[in-house]
């Protein structure tokens, strides 16, 4: 799988987007890689770039996948960046941004005569690296069919949501509900340990009903063994990305009712030391408020003791 001459840059190799760049090497792209964090190209197999303004100087396809917006806003205003910054360059977002800075980037960067697409992406890092990602994008229709084949290593869905701003926009309503879902089924989930039920009867029934979704069919079967799929959103983005939704939502006008579960569930989860690890923990973090519940109990030879 070739793109010319020229590699396709990606700048964040982070759980995720070091997970789609080794997706990108394993389909045969010469991918040119940058991180801060020093070593991290290699460990992946890629080509690592000394900065992002020289995987702008190589690439004309360059991936972003990065914490926050005000991240990506750096990046592209990093004045090695602007000066590299060339009429053939298609620039994707894979980050969750506010939907209103991809449309100022966009047409920042439409200034200079390149592209830029906002580029959402759902599945978590299993997705990732089975290469079943969905992603939503803004954007123009052109360049979203330019970008397909660079996304076809790490997506088997890739929809068209609409102009600059629609991808981001789409990515934070899913991710609103993916905050709503895994909150309340790691509540749920809680109270039937402290109900003294059998966890996986349980799960049983609520995916076969009304209460089912992503969170009880995808994560809590896994949870309940003692796996919490480490490599995926955080407490601390679950709560950035709830709280874009937030934002988004006030420059709309619609009232926002539902917000307070995750905002609290997530924001305990922070307060109690798991800001950083995988948003599943927020199980863990309700458990400790509730009499210290733990959905998996570790046998002798899980934990190491005799």
């Amino acid at each position: 799988m070739t793109h010319g001459a020229r590699p396709v840059g990606f700048i964040g190799l982070g759980n995720m987007g070091g997970r789609m760049a080794r997706r990108l090497r394993d389909a045969g792209v010469d991918v040119l890689g940058f991180d801060p964090r020093a070593g991290v190209a290699e460990e992946i197999g890629v080509r690592a770039a000394t900065s992002s303004g020289a995987v702008f100087a190589d690439a004309s396809i360059v991936l972003l996948s990065l914490p926050d917006d005000n991240v990506v806003r750096s990046v592209m205003t990093d004045p090695a960046v602007r000066e590299e910054l060339r009429a053939d360059h298609l620039v994707i977002d894979l980050s969750t941004s506010a939907p209103e800075v991809s449309q100022q980037l966009a047409t920042e960067v439409a200034a200079r005569g390149a592209r830029f697409l906002d580029a959402g992406i759902s599945g978590g890092a299993a997705a990732a690296e089975a290469g079943t990602l969905t992603i939503m994008i803004g954007g123009d229709a052109a360049d979203v069919q330019r970008a397909e084949p660079v996304f076809a290593p790490f997506a088997s869905r890739v929809i068209h949501c609409g102009p600059s701003g629609a991808g981001h926009t789409v990515k934070l309503l899913n991710n609103f509900l993916n905050a709503v879902t895994l909150s309340a089924t790691a509540e749920v989930m809680v109270a039937a340990k402290k109900a003294g039920l059998d966890l996986a009867t349980v799960l049983e029934v609520i995916n076969a009903s009304s209460g089912v979704s992503f969170a009880s069919q995808k994560r809590f079967p896994a949870i309940i063994q003692g796996d919490y799929l480490e490599g995926g959103l955080t407490n601390t983005l679950m709560l950035k990305d709830v709280a874009l939704y937030l934002s988004m939502l006030s420059s709309l006008g619609v009232a926002s009712l539902n917000a307070p579960g995750p905002v609290a569930s997530f924001g305990l989860a922070r307060s109690l030391g798991y800001a950083d690890r995988i948003s599943n923990t927020v199980v863990d973090a309700i458990g400790d408020v509730s009499g210290g519940i733990r959905l998996h109990e570790p046998t002798p030879s899980e934990d190491g003791t005799p």
